[in-house]
């Protein structure tokens, strides 16, 4: 598949991105390997350098597309950030340009953070972000204009 990137909400970076027959692959960092470049992932890519050269978190305290088990299914989060104790802090969902950010987006996220119970939330598809506080005590939330530094 040939994926034609497309100009995000976000400063340009530069990507190792090759072509092997018809099918683009984007290298991440992170995992140390190329992977194949969908909407999707050149939305998370963008987010992992954002979150590490804007925003200052530590490469080595984010993990890339954990799993978890939500009323007995099978789920994969995104990006979880933890803090230097090892502790979540941060619970990022990425969605294809094309996908428009909708309540049912954050449902999905809702829902995942129901098992991580994060105190931050970050939802992206490139073009739109949302920031979202969550007092885990108090069952409340309030959207931010930005995402806090690390």
């Amino acid at each position: 598949m040939i994926f034609k990137p497309v100009p995000l909400n976000f400063p340009s970076y530069p990507f190792k991105i090759k072509q092997e027959t018809s099918t683009t692959y984007i290298f991440d960092e992170l995992r140390k390997k190329y992977l194949v470049l969908t909407p999707e992932e050149w939305v998370r890519q963008h987010v992992v350098q954002y979150i590490i050269q804007e925003k200052g978190y530590p490469r080595s305290l984010i993990k890339l597309e954990g799993g978890l088990k939500l009323n007995s299914l099978q789920k994969r989060t995104d990006i979880v950030v933890f803090n230097t104790v090892g502790e979540k802090i941060l619970l990022i969902e990425c969605k294809a340009p094309s996908v428009k950010i909708t309540q049912k987006t954050f449902d999905q996220i809702a829902r995942y953070n129901i098992i991580h119970k994060v105190p931050l939330l970050f939802v992206s598809n490139g073009l739109d972000h949302y920031t979202c506080k969550i007092n885990l005590m108090e069952k409340n939330y309030q959207f931010v204009e930005n995402l806090p530094h690390f």
